[in-house]
Formats: C-alpha cells, sequence, structure tokens
C-alpha cells in the first residue's frame, strides 16, 4: 500500500528551508488553503457584497467573490510579493502556476492572490522576505496512506475544461461514476472561463460566445451525473494510478478505474529587461482578470508576444474600456508567402477564419496598430508608469502584456511514467497516445493542451474520444455515430492549427533578449549572468546547473526557467533538446499545506 511517509519526510528539509528562506512558521500551512475563499472567516455576506479590506493599513473596498488579486489591482495595487533582493512582484501568471502574487490573508503567509476569493473583510499584508527559523516543530506525524479517505470511481477526471469537460460528460452519460477535479471555483478551463457572479460587466460578458458555451458545456456534465471537485488541487500523482488531491474539506487518494489527465497548458515567459516587474502579466491573466472578475489591468496598456490570443484579449480590453496602445506581434506580416496557410484555416474552419478577419477588422477601426515583426526589448519603470520598448519604438502604459504561446502542464502525467517526446516543430514535449488518446501507462488517458499543444477545440473531441474509450474498456456500449464525429472534427481542428502557426511562424525566443543581471528564473532571482557563470566551466547537466544556481528551486518549480535552460545547455553543447533535457517532475506538482499532510496534533 502506498504511504505518504516518503513524500513528507522527503520534503522535511525543503521545508525546513522554505521556514528558513520565506519565514513561515512551523504547523503553518506554506501556500494558500484553497482557492474558493479563505473558508476560515465566518461570514453571512453574499456574492457582490461590499466589504473593506484591510491592505497595508489602508482601506480598500471590495466584493465578496472577487480574486484578491481583482480587488487588489481594481484599487491600484499591482506590487504584491517581496523578493530577497527587496523588489515587488505582482500578478503574471493568473492562473496558480507562478506564485508571484502571494499575500497574506488574516496572518496565513503564502496565499496565491489570483486564486483565492474575497469571503470577508480580509487582513491583507504584502508577502515580505524574510530569514527566520521555526520557533518549535509541530510534532505532528506525516499522515499514511491508511489515514486518508480513498474514493475508487469508475472515472477520475483531472482538470475540467474544455477537454476533462467532454471526457467527463460522455463516460458519466454511458453509466459510469465519474469524479471531475479541478482547481480553480468554476470549472471552464482558460477557453471557457466564467464570470464571477461579482462581474462588473456582466451584462457585456453575458454575451461572449465562449462563455456562453462554456456554461452549456457546464451544465450538460452535471446533468449527466458527473461530480464536479471545484477549488481541489490534484498535487500528487503516483503509480499505478493513484492520485492525491486536497479539497478545502480534506485530503482523499483516488484510485479509480480509469484516469483521463486534461491539465491544459500555461503560457510561456521569454525573459527581457523589466519583465518582472508588476503590472508586466501574461496576455491569458488580463484575460482572466476581465472575464472573471471584470477588471482591467490596467487603463493603457501593451498587448506583445506571438499568435492569435493577443489579438483577441487586446480586443477584449478595448470594448471595456481599456486603451490599448499597440499589439505587437512577432511573426511578419502575413503576405503571398503566406497564402497557403490563409486558405488552410478557411478550408478547414472558415466560420472561425472569417471571426479573425472581422477581429483585425475591428481593431483597424478601433485605431488599434498591429505592429507585425517586433518583440518587447525592455520595459522600465518611470513616474509611477511602465515605458516599454520595442526596439526604438518606446511606449508608456500601466500595464504590459505577454503573450509567446502555451507549454503543456504535463507534471502529472510525466509523474506516472507516461511516455514523452520532444516535438522540435512545437518546441514542447509530446505525450504519447494512441488513437483513443490512450497513453503508453495502460488505463491512463490525456487530452488537450497538456499533452501537445492543439487548442481548446481540439480538446475537446479528444475528451469525447477518451471517454468512450473509456466506457468501452469498462464494457458499456459506445455511440459510434458520436465517436466518428468526435474524429472527424478532430482532423480538421488539428489542420487548422498546422495552418493558423503557418500564418503566426515566428522565432521561438528563449534568453536571447535578455542580458546578465536579467532574471531568468523569477522564484530565485538568478540572473543570466550566474547562469552562464554556471555554465563556463564544462558542459553540466541541468541538475548540476540546478545546484550552483537555484535555479528551478523556487515554488513554480522550473515552469518558466526549465525551457530557458534547456535550450541554452542545447545551443552550447550543440544536441538536440530531447525528452531529459528538463527537471524531473516532484511533488507536489501544486501548492499544498503542509496541515494536509499531517496529522494534527499527532506526536512523531
Amino acid at each position: 500500500m502506498l504511504t505518504l511517509v516518503r513524500i513528507v519526510d522527503g520534503a522535511a528539509r525543503a521545508i525546513r528551508l522554505i521556514h528558513h528562506r520565506l519565514g513561515t512558521s512551523a504547523g503553518r500551512p506554506m501556500s494558500i488553503q484553497h482557492p474558493q475563499t479563505c473558508s476560515h472567516i465566518e461570514h453571512s455576506y453574499k456574492s457582490g457584497d461590499p466589504v473593506t479590506l484591510d491592505v497595508e493599513g489602508q482601506p480598500v473596498t471590495a466584493r465578496i467573490g472577487d480574486t484578491l488579486a481583482a480587488a487588489l489591482m481594481s484599487a491600484g495595487i499591482a506590487g504584491l510579493r517581496e523578493t530577497a533582493g527587496g523588489e515587488r512582484r505582482g500578478v503574471f501568471c493568473g492562473m496558480g502556476v507562478c506564485n508571484e502574487c502571494l499575500v497574506s490573508v488574516d496572518g496565513r503567509q503564502s496565499q496565491r492572490a489570483c486564486m483565492i476569493k474575497v469571503s470577508g473583510p480580509h487582513t491583507v499584508r504584502r508577502q515580505a522576505f524574510q530569514v527566520l527559523l521555526p520557533a518549535q516543530a509541530s510534532g505532528a506525524a506525516p499522515i499514511l496512506a491508511s489515514d486518508l479517505a480513498v474514493r475508487t470511481p469508475d472515472l477520475l477526471v483531472i482538470g475540467g475544461g474544455a477537454g476533462g469537460l467532454a471526457a467527463a460528460t460522455v463516460a458519466a452519460g454511458a453509466g459510469l461514476d465519474v469524479v471531475l477535479v479541478d482547481e480553480r471555483a468554476m470549472p471552464g478551463g482558460q477557453f471557457f472561463k466564467q464570470p464571477g457572479a461579482a462581474h462588473r460587466f456582466a451584462d457585456a460578458i453575458a454575451i461572449d460566445r465562449q462563455v456562453a458555451e462554456g456554461r452549456a458545456r457546464i451544465e450538460r456534465a452535471r446533468r449527466a451525473g458527473v461530480e464536479i471537485l471545484s477549488g481541489a488541487d490534484a498535487w500528487g500523482a503516483f503509480a499505478p494510478m493513484t492520485v492525491g488531491v486536497t479539497t478545502g474539506a480534506q485530503s482523499l487518494l483516488f484510485r479509480p478505474s480509469r484516469l483521463v489527465v486534461a491539465t491544459g497548458a500555461y503560457e510561456r515567459g521569454v525573459p527581457v529587461p523589466g519583465w518582472t516587474l508588476p503590472g508586466v502579466m501574461t496576455t491569458g491573466a488580463a484575460q482572466t482578470l476581465l472575464k472573471t472578475d471584470g477588471v482591467l489591468p490596467g487603463r493603457r496598456v501593451l498587448v506583445s508576444g506571438n499568435g492569435p490570443l493577443n489579438l483577441q484579449v487586446a480586443l477584449e480590453l478595448a470594448r471595456a474600456g481599456a486603451d490599448v496602445a499597440a499589439v505587437a506581434e512577432l511573426a511578419p506580416r502575413p503576405g503571398i508567402a503566406r497564402a497557403g496557410a490563409l486558405l488552410g484555416l478557411t478550408a478547414s474552419a472558415l466560420d472561425v477564419a472569417w471571426q479573425g478577419a472581422d477581429m483585425l477588422l475591428e481593431l483597424y477601426r478601433r485605431r488599434i496598430p498591429v505592429l507585425y515583426g517586433q518583440g518587447l526589448t525592455r520595459i522600465e519603470q518611470a513616474d509611477g508608469s511602465l515605458v516599454a520598448s520595442l526596439g526604438e519604438r518606446r511606449f508608456e502604459i500601466d500595464a504590459v502584456l505577454m503573450g509567446y504561446g502555451f507549454l503543456p502542464s504535463n507534471e502529472l502525467l510525466r509523474a506516472l511514467g507516461c511516455r514523452h517526446d520532444f516535438d522540435a516543430a512545437r518546441g514542447h514535449l509530446v505525450t504519447w497516445r494512441t488513437d483513443d488518446c490512450e497513453t503508453s501507462v495502460s488505463g491512463i488517458h490525456a487530452v488537450g493542451d497538456c499533452c501537445g499543444l492543439g487548442g481548446a477545440r481540439a480538446a475537446a473531441d479528444e475528451g469525447v474520444i477518451a471517454g468512450w474509450a473509456v466506457a468501452r474498456a469498462l464494457g458499456r456500449p459506445v455511440d459510434h455515430k458520436n465517436l466518428s464525429a468526435a474524429r472527424a472534427r478532430l482532423v480538421r481542428h488539428r489542420r487548422f492549427q498546422t495552418a493558423l502557426w503557418q500564418l503566426f511562424a515566428a522565432p521561438r525566443l528563449h534568453a536571447e533578449r535578455a542580458e546578465p543581471d536579467t532574471i531568468v528564473c523569477r522564484c530565485e532571482e538568478v540572473t543570466l549572468g550566474a547562469v552562464e557563470a554556471a555554465l563556463s566551466d564544462g558542459l553540466p547537466s541541468i541538475g548540476e546547473v540546478k545546484r550552483r544556481t537555484r535555479l528551478g528551486m523556487g515554488r513554480c518549480q522550473g515552469r518558466y526557467c526549465a525551457p530557458v535552460l534547456a535550450a541554452l545547455l542545447a545551443e552550447r553543447q550543440g544536441r538536440p533538446i530531447d525528452a531529459l533535457a528538463f527537471f524531473a517532475p516532484r511533488v507536489p506538482a501544486r501548492p499544498v499545506s503542509i496541515s494536509d499532510l499531517v496529522r494534527t496534533g499527532a506526536p512523531r
């Protein structure tokens, strides 16, 4: 039987170091409580009610149901976490991956402001770096597997985006017992993200086609009988098929008959001077603030990077009242050389191609310039604003949005031993799968962007395929017409994605625009110069560089810096990047409180 002793004991040394470096006391959670609310405060508020937060001793008006990040940014507070070097950090990823927006809430340290919901008149303090040793050990014993409630549904789905919802709905509709675990308070994922009940632009967002479609998909899943555990973190996966999950109420182990992983992707970060300044965030983070809470990242914004999401978000922000200075697109302007890609787009999905054309036309009508072949080179602070440079062009703005594509969130799949190969054309690891979306590990299916980027539409049809494969494996009848239709749509979606990225083909940046003092590892403040020094005396492995510099040892677990380092090592060593070029995944894959892994009050 699996025990968690090794996990907790193996983490003990790291926990002591975390206490030392971050100033958390023994026995206090080292990360957020749970994303839905600060539930330790009793209240009788309802969603949308105004409350007053005490933020660094100053009153800030917020509303019940807002994310804390949205409430703070709405009040003009962008700088949150304070680093060891005394720098301020703010919201960057907007989806709980980067851990840059940490604050103390009602005395609980290391709360991710982008994930936690306002549930009362909280006291909020910046997460200051401290060097403190714990006063005393808690004396709590690690939890064993026998201590945890174990659930054995027919199917466990991890991730509530397009792919996860589709897989769960199909399997539940076939009569299976299905549990879906999603870390956000509301499923829908990044593509179908749902507005909160207290949304400031509720009427405008209600007519958003993506929001409406996402709402319908969530309702279909519930009507089919899917049990949705929102605000639940799948923090560890262990062979052959055991998943550790924490909810707002308890810690659980799941041992399902079948598993579908649909954990999506997160946005790539490209280090340039100033990319860690408050007010610099991913394009997806800005979209999340707008769509879930109705908060603009700033009044005047610059959108930069590569890909169609940047154009979409620029337009959404402009419709909501933001002054979009420009969209800097790294790809060259479409021309005759890319006529084939344009034809491929229209042939694969004419309606989506027309939507793209309408989007460009509206940007033109709103006089928002799209600057092709240009990208960020530097960001600086000046007189309370940010100054972003695109070569010789300079823009004074409130917020800089960076969107350079995505990377798969494949940590759980890799931890389970599923085979991955590096796809040089796409620049990331791709999960090996059969035509039924089953991985190299029998009984484990993977769908959507976590196993190779293909977009939400492809993810949804992969979910349908995986859902029917699970139903068939567990003896349920299969709707072959529905399955065949999903396979046919998937072919078109993949053809569309191929043409789309031919149209947006651009140089894949890593550290080319960083300077020696530019931070590469955001968590541990490791600069490019420090990495270069670690590479100067031979051909070290990625693990050796990690030990020499601490790059990749922070809370984001190398999600942003590891791809940059892997590219640097491959270049210096004259070899291609492969599946072994990255850090091994480690537990916990998502933030989890120490108190969730120990028996409270039990002696060691």
